[in-house]
């Protein structure tokens, strides 16, 4: 197959990814802009190069004709999460989801493989759209922890490496580096509500303030410029004494002192 057929062949799958990458992106903003928990942590995606399809094509005896329909990681998005309840949280959002469809999962978490990898597998399907019409895309969409995370990009790097033929003494080590991920996302799952809280709050606290200077901006065409470097003044004082109660009051306060100057400048346009 000429090059060129490849790319034509590989462009909606990089389609698929872009759009994914993006909707689970703006899933993380839509949590963090409402000073919710965010159970994504990262979001990252990939097509399989074509030397890549081809090299797990001739391992599983698919004929170039049958790539598209056998393959399901072609298309493949890394979702990636701070604690390992939060895995669930993230697979139940894709069964819900409208826009693309669930067709089977794999529990590596419950399920370790041998080699010490553990991840959740959705495979879904998905609708782009392009020039030649609508096609529906496999991806297939990998959830883990950062220690996760972690420990399978090393264990990639070595397979790479040694061709997937990783020496004994290596494997080991990597059995061992395993079996601590497992116990490093069960110690972080014991303080997850305290740093939750602690996300939460440093979460709302960064909305409040961006709001509290956008409406101080703002307040510079609407009002005497000596009476908002008063407010601006009193924000910073308030902001040092690291005290989200009474940065929220200053908000909410704020936010009466825009109306009026907003009210007496509809007047005056009257």
């Amino acid at each position: 197959m000429e090059i060129q057929l490849w790319r034509e062949i590989l462009m909606p799958y990089d389609l698929a990814v872009k759009e994914l990458t993006f909707k689970f992106e703006h899933l993380i903003y839509e949590h963090r802009s409402k000073g919710l928990y965010s159970p994504i942590e990262q979001v990252t995606g990939r097509v399989k190069t074509i030397s890549s399809i081809l090299d797990k094509a001739q391992k599983k005896k698919i004929t170039i004709d049958e790539i598209e329909d056998r393959l399901v990681d072609i298309a493949g998005v890394r979702i990636i999460c701070q604690f390992i309840e939060d895995i669930q949280r993230v697979v139940e959002i894709i069964r819900k989801r409208k826009d693309m469809t669930v067709i089977s999962e794999r529990d590596y978490i419950n399920h370790m493989k041998e080699s010490g990898y553990r991840s959740y597998h959705v495979i879904v399907k998905y609708r782009v759209q392009t020039l030649s019409g609508e096609r529906e895309i496999k991806v297939e969409i990998q959830i883990r922890t950062l220690a996760m995370n972690f420990w399978s990009t090393i264990e990639h790097s070595l397979q790479y490496k040694y061709k997937k033929n990783i020496p004994d003494h290596i494997r080991e080590k990597l059995t061992t580096a395993a079996e601590a991920i497992i116990v490093l996302d069960n110690e972080m799952s014991y303080v997850r509500s305290e740093i939750m809280d602690a996300q939460n709050s440093f979460q709302i606290q960064t909305n409040l303030v961006s709001d509290i200077l956008n409406t101080i901006q703002n307040l510079y065409r609407l009002a005497n410029k000596r009476e908002v470097m008063k407010i601006q003044d009193e924000f910073y004082r308030i902001y040092e004494l690291n005290d989200l109660e009474q940065l929220q009051r200053f908000g909410r306060e704020l936010d009466i002192i825009a109306e009026g100057y907003r009210a007496q400048l509809l007047t005056q346009n009257i």
